[in-house]
């Protein structure tokens, strides 16, 4: 249910902010956004930075490497599910895809795209795992955008790089159901 309708909101809006400094965090609301990728904080301030944008209707994914103070295994993932209770989970690593999955928390899976190993790499371990989104780095790369679509069948977003509004669009219309951007001038584009 809550997979649906994330890629309701991510096919209204299109773009996800990608939250990386503790300052960013207000610049967010009121914004068109689909949801947000927390990139920012740590084990003693996670809970309310989830609570905060929960509370103003947004959907929240935690980046779990890029907390501090939460391990990256069975027991952070479940102090993540059970007591932060975000929607979701961003990892670049298949294990804790698949132990979030168990854990009913909707799973993407970040992968890094810098050359044709790292491509068909991502391409087997997502086929693997099969996490429920594939976020896509940098989403400068949209003809690699549309042909890993088309190996994997599975919703991607993608994100880093972006500068502008036609970087955006160029993204969407080679496959991407969304964009995420860390960049605040960013998030009040219309997609």
């Amino acid at each position: 249910m809550r997979k649906e309708s994330f890629i309701e909101r991510l096919k209204k809006y299109k773009l996800v902010a990608a939250v990386k400094d503790e300052r960013h965090l207000e610049k967010a609301l009121k914004k068109p956004l689909s949801g947000i990728f927390l990139l920012t904080g740590n084990i003693g301030v996670l809970k309310r930075f989830v609570d905060f944008y929960k509370e103003n209707d947004f959907m929240v994914f935690v980046h779990v490497e890029k907390i501090g103070g939460i391990s990256f295994d069975q027991e952070g993932l479940q102090f993540i599910a059970h007591y932060v209770k975000p929607d979701g989970v961003i990892t670049t690593k298949a294990n804790l895809i698949k132990i979030a999955k168990k854990l009913d928390l909707i799973t993407i899976q970040r992968c890094f795209l810098i050359d044709s190993d790292a491509f068909k790499n991502a391409v087997e371990i997502t086929k693997e795992v099969q996490p429920d989104f594939v976020e896509l780095m940098p989403a400068l790369i949209p003809s690699m955008i549309e042909k890993f679509k088309a190996e994997t069948n599975l919703p991607i977003i993608t994100g880093g790089l972006l500068q502008n509004k036609e970087q955006m669009i160029k993204a969407l219309e080679n496959g991407a159901i969304a964009v995420s951007t860390g960049n605040p001038e960013l998030w009040s584009i219309k997609l």
